[in-house]
């Protein structure tokens, strides 16, 4: 008589303890809308405007489809097994050892790097008030400040996320009642600069054809991610099941509200092109800037600064936990797996915070640039780990074929195929883009330096502590 996979992953559950679970269902809402709603959505949706005009709105509602197939997938998963090494360690237990040792060291480097594009954003924005000052200095003053907050322990984390994310809700929501206004109000006085014929007016809905709006899936793709973080942050839940559940749904639909609204308000409000043409500064700064309201502009930039340090924020923490968890599962050095007395890995947040070093040696050298490139560059972790939890997903649902699931993922197999070759595409795509072919030109031979690592240095405390999944009988 065979046990359940759910009975046997206990022993990675259990090497993982020490964590404190004091995170609510509503911090845990917050973590995962606080990373998602963030550079990506105010600064790089100029970028993915500039990419396909309009249709953007196309591009984000396709990446918004799978950010909803790939939540159906985590939520089913986080519900059954909720530890702080998440989709690595299911990679681990369902598929192999190699495939946890990949997306774990592939999540956290990419997410490294996104940590860059955020303070990279910083730089940006403060630039809007301070023009001669070196965007480095900001980077590592906010830099400093963030390492704080995630150094004491994980309530406090919570507290702050908290209050970061319902300020960046309200400021969205205060945008969305602004927009409405500033394009009915034109509608009203008959001003030709404002409204919804902006849409066709300069080139058409799609002037840069199907496959500019595929391409700008790829920067969509990248606003929605870290929404991933919620199962990771799973593992310091007060009442997982619950709480999971919850969140997933809230998240989902809020997140597809902002964007989708959002930015057909910007494109409303200004022509896509001169959005398009802003890289020194956010769509939403350039929009309310021709709104013409006395501060409008200063006051948006201050939120979108507060949006991407709840970004930063959210995605420092999530990747001292993947390092934590590496560590535990014997793929990291063993002090990074050490806790202080508030329960935090200290050392594992000290070196996740490279990627903070990266972007401030970048900035300084390829000044607004350097956002684009950090942001190819960081994308390799997060598409790699995307397409690997639909993969896990479907060894997942096949071990549990017997077994009565508290949330299940409608639509299995064929949303999870679908999900893993949408992915699948997408990464494909980027070696055809001139802006983001470093996401597979540097993110291939990581991997493979990544698998030979594995093979040279392969932990054996993992196998040893992982007993052979069997076969239903």
């Amino acid at each position: 008589m065979s046990t359940s996979p759910a009975t046997r992953f206990d022993a990675i559950t259990e090497r993982e303890q020490g964590l404190h679970r004091s995170l609510s269902a509503r911090q845990l809402a917050m973590i995962a809308i606080g990373g998602a709603i963030g550079t990506g959505l105010f600064l790089g949706s100029g970028f993915a405007i500039g990419f396909a005009g309009p249709a953007v709105l196309v591009s984000y509602l396709i990446g918004a489809f799978i950010t909803l197939l790939l939540m159906g997938c985590l939520a089913e998963m986080t519900v059954a097994h909720p530890t702080s090494g998440s989709f690595g360690a299911w990679a681990e237990f369902y598929i192999s050892p190699l495939a946890g040792f990949l997306v774990r060291y592939a999540y956290w480097a990419g997410v490294v790097f996104a940590l860059g594009t955020e303070v990279t954003a910083i730089a940006i924005y403060m630039g809007f008030w301070f023009p001669s000052v070196p965007g480095w200095i900001w980077i590592c003053s906010f830099a400093f400040l963030l390492v704080l907050v995630n150094a004491f322990n994980v309530r406090f984390f919570g507290a702050v996320e908290y209050s970061f994310s319902a300020l960046k809700i309200t400021a969205i929501i205060a945008f969305l009642i602004l927009g409405s206004w500033i394009v009915f109000s034109a509608s009203r006085h008959h001003d030709p600069s404002i409204g919804f014929h902006n849409y066709t007016a300069f080139g058409g809905f799609f002037p840069k054809g199907i496959w500019g709006m595929w391409v700008a899936v790829l920067v969509s793709l990248f606003s929605y991610f870290s929404i991933e973080m919620i199962a990771v942050a799973a593992g310091e839940a007060k009442d997982p099941q619950r709480a999971i559940t919850q969140a997933f749904r809230a998240t989902m639909f809020r997140l597809a509200i902002f964007y989708l609204f959002t930015l057909a308000l910007i494109l409303a409000i200004a022509p896509w092109n001169v959005i398009a043409t802003g890289e020194t500064q956010s769509p939403f700064v350039t929009v309310m800037a021709r709104s013409h309201i006395a501060g409008a502009a200063g006051v948006v930039n201050f939120i979108i600064l507060i949006a991407a340090l709840s970004a930063m924020n959210s995605q420092l923490y999530i990747t001292t936990r993947m390092l934590f968890s590496l560590s535990r599962a014997g793929f990291a050095p063993r002090r990074l797996g050490k806790l202080t007395r508030n329960g935090v890995p200290i050392g594992a947040l000290l070196v996740s915070t490279s990627g903070i070093a990266i972007a401030a040696i970048l900035n300084a050298r390829y000044h607004n640039r350097s956002f684009l490139l950090m942001l190819a560059v960081s994308m390799i972790g997060p598409m790699f780990t995307w397409f690997m939890i639909f993969v896990t997903h479907l060894q997942f649902r096949r071990r549990h074929t017997r077994d009565k699931l508290a949330f299940r993922m409608w639509g299995y197999p064929y949303t999870s195929l679908l999900g893993a070759a949408l992915m699948l595409a997408a990464l494909i795509t980027t070696l055809f883009t001139r802006d983001f072919r470093a996401t597979l030109v540097y993110g291939i031979p990581f991997l493979l330096i990544l698998t030979a690592a594995f093979y040279i240095r392969r932990a054996p405390t993992v196998v040893a502590e992982l007993p052979a999944i069997e076969e239903p009988s």
